[in-house]
């Protein structure tokens, strides 16, 4: 076993289950789920996963928590997350090394993600000083009003593979600035890394008695996952995830009258003017579509390009991918790891031969790689193809680093390529044009939640509020006011007079 796993508490075989506190891991007695590296397709260690029975047992106590974390100040609340912030800047090179060891990203990325942890650590305590409502002027005299906001009690947190520990993060520690306890179910596929995360942060819980407001359930999401989504004891369900999954929350969530914060898939697109920084959109291409082997939600799927300048892009973005080092995440230099299992594998794969049939060029890679040693592991070469926008598997976001090349010529055209596909979560332009930019800025440009100029589609800060429209679910995390998802709204109006005086002058006297 590697070295870094006992620094993070991980045995053989785990628990799936705790209240946060260092004794509060359920002697569970689910199914046994076996973790394995994308690197080696060997297995890590295993997981003993939560039954019906602890579920329950997690969400009583969630619901005990709550009376007694929301009467604590909001400013001792974010004093609380800067200290979780802090024990995470101690465990992040142990915690990104198994990020990369169970998830493939490579090292480097794996930092980054739990530096994003840190980050949103720090914007959180900010937060808990700044959630402001509004004072409102009354039409009535001798009255106040204005709004506040309330925490909604328990937030069940649903992760992806992708991001194993950083959209926790982004979920977790805003709402419990807002007073809210968090239930939080992650990926099947990545399961030790939120056992790590848990005994990581066990000691802050442990210093504060904050048993049962940072809890975690493993198990499969037709089990613990049904439970959760159908809980009227959880008003709050953020789930990261597919465009189907989403849909199926939503609808169940949405049956008992709950809310939802959907973060589903993306189509993400860079538009390439004819008078673009060609280097600067190719650096941009290659880190959004290759990073993280294809499998962030705001990769780069395609480039609408110019006509005029297309074959120069694309004899540049070759050459770009023909040095991109493929191999174990785990040594330095490598900038591309494994996708993250055999099904990731076969659907690339898939993907490609669609194309083919519908008439697309291959333009390069597309083959399955066996890297020296690693032979069980999941590797395949990054994609380029050149194909139609209407095809259908372009209209689809494939989770693997498969690339599309679209040209046009007029840019009202690209502009309705970019928006034509359900997927509305990330975008980009590279452009000169003051004229372009401001367009494609407007509300006849982008139609995504994301839209940048003269950067790339991945690699979002923390600072902005993170999510997409149309089939990627609406929702908002993370920064700028999204803490606003995480609370019920109320307005308040009082009258300190000694009359009661009606709104819109209405008279309902009584002798």
């Amino acid at each position: 076993m590697y070295d870094f796993l006992k620094e993070l508490g991980i045995k053989d075989v785990n628990y799936g289950a705790t209240l946060g506190n260092s004794d509060g891991w359920l002697k569970t007695g689910g199914k046994e789920l076996v973790s394995y590296s994308p690197i080696d397709g060997k297995p890590i260690a295993k997981v003993i996963q939560a039954t019906a029975g602890d579920y329950e047992t997690v969400i009583r106590e969630a619901q005990k928590a709550f009376e007694k974390w929301r009467m604590v100040p909001a400013p001792k609340r974010g004093q609380i997350v800067w200290e979780i912030g802090e024990i995470l800047r101690q465990y992040k090179e142990p915690l990104g090394k198994l990020v990369t060891l169970e998830m493939g990203k490579i090292k480097a990325e794996g930092m980054g993600e739990v530096q994003e942890m840190i980050d949103i650590a720090d914007f959180a305590v900010g937060q808990s000083r700044m959630m402001y409502g509004f004072t409102m002027h009354s039409e009535r005299p001798k009255h106040r009003m204005y709004d506040q906001y309330h925490p909604y009690g328990i937030v069940g947190v649903i992760t992806a593979f992708n991001f194993p520990v950083a959209v926790w993060a982004w979920n977790t520690l805003i709402a419990a600035v807002c007073g809210d306890v968090n239930v939080w179910k992650p990926s099947s596929k990545t399961p030790l890394t939120a056992i790590a995360v848990q005994n990581i942060i066990a000691p802050i819980i442990d210093k504060y008695d904050l048993k049962g407001v940072f809890n975690l359930v493993i198990g499969k999401g037709s089990e613990v996952g049904e439970l959760m989504i159908n809980d009227k004891r959880v008003p709050l369900i953020s789930m990261t995830g597919s465009t189907a999954m989403g849909r199926r929350i939503g609808e169940a969530v949405g049956r008992r009258l709950g809310r939802t914060i959907l973060e589903l898939g993306g189509n993400n697109a860079i538009i390439v003017t004819e008078d673009a920084d060609l280097d600067m959109a190719v650096r941009a291409t290659l880190f959004g579509a290759v990073g993280t082997a294809g499998q962030r939600c705001t990769s780069t799927r395609r480039i609408i390009i110019q006509k005029s300048v297309k074959e120069k892009f694309v004899n540049n973005l070759v050459k770009a991918y023909l040095q991109v080092p493929i191999g174990n995440p785990l040594d330095d230099g490598i900038l591309m790891g494994p996708v993250i299992d055999h099904m990731a594998v076969e659907l690339m794969m898939k993907a490609i031969d669609e194309v083919k049939q519908s008439g697309g060029k291959l333009l390069y890679g597309g083959e399955i790689v066996k890297a020296i040693g690693l032979e069980d592991g999941f590797y395949v070469q990054p994609t380029i193809m050149e194909v139609n926008n209407e095809y259908p598997i372009v209209q689809e976001e494939t989770f693997a680093p498969i690339l599309y090349i679209i040209e046009y010529e007029e840019f009202d055209d690209a502009i309705r390529m970019h928006n034509d596909v359900p997927q509305g979560l990330s975008s980009a332009i590279f452009t000169s044009s003051m004229h372009y930019q401001e367009q494609f800025l407007s509300h006849i440009g982008s139609d995504c939640g994301i839209a940048n100029v003269n950067i790339g589609t991945s690699g979002a800060e923390i600072g902005g509020a993170f999510g997409g429209e149309k089939e990627t679910g609406g929702g908002r995390e993370s920064g700028s006011d999204a803490w606003k998802a995480y609370m019920r709204r109320q307005t308040n109006t009082i009258n300190w007079g000694r009359e009661l005086p009606l709104a819109q002058g209405i008279k309902f006297d009584i002798d």
